[in-house]
C-alpha cells in the first residue's frame, strides 16, 4: 500500500492497468489456476465453439480487482466483495480496474467503505462490475 486511501464517499481508488493479455498471460493464469478451459488457450477449439479467437478467465479479471483492493487495504480489513461478468476480456485487451467509494458508515465497531469496482477493456467495454466492503486500517 502506498499513500493513505480516502475514506469517503467519492473517493476514487488508484487505478491499476494490467496487460495487454497475451496467449503466454492465458497459459500462466491456466496452469496456476489449474483452469485449463479449452476456450482460453486453444484457438481452434474456441473458433469451433463460435469465438473469434481465446479469450481470458473471467477470474483473471477478478484477481486484478483484488489487487486494486489490495492498494488500498490488506486482506485482513476486506469483508467482502462481489462482481457479476458482463463481457469477455479478449486475447490483446488492456484491462483497466478502478473503483470508488459509495459510502462510509460504521459497524463492528470501524469504520467501514463501501466500494464499487469494475474493469474495462481497452475498447471501453465493462467487463466485471462489483462491491467490495473494506475496513478502516
Amino acid at each position: 500500500m502506498s499513500e493513505p486511501f480516502a475514506f469517503r464517499p467519492g473517493a476514487a481508488l488508484p487505478e491499476l492497468m494490467r496487460g495487454p493479455i497475451t496467449r503466454g498471460t492465458l497459459a500462466l493464469y491456466a496452469g496456476a489456476s489449474n483452469d485449463h478451459v479449452m476456450l482460453h488457450i486453444d484457438s481452434d477449439f474456441a473458433r469451433a465453439a463460435g469465438m473469434g479467437d481465446v479469450f481470458a478467465h473471467g477470474m483473471l479479471s477478478m484477481a486484478y480487482l483484488a489487487q486494486l483492493i489490495a492498494q488500498v487495504a490488506p486482506a485482513e480489513n476486506v469483508r467482502s466483495w462481489k462482481v457479476r461478468f458482463l463481457a469477455i476480456t479478449p486475447v490483446h485487451a488492456t484491462v483497466r480496474c478502478s473503483g470508488e467509494v459509495l459510502d462510509v458508515y460504521e459497524a463492528e465497531g470501524r469504520a467501514l467503505a463501501r466500494l464499487r469496482i469494475r474493469t474495462t477493456i481497452h475498447t471501453g467495454v465493462t467487463t466485471l462490475e462489483g462491491e467490495a466492503v473494506i475496513a478502516r486500517s
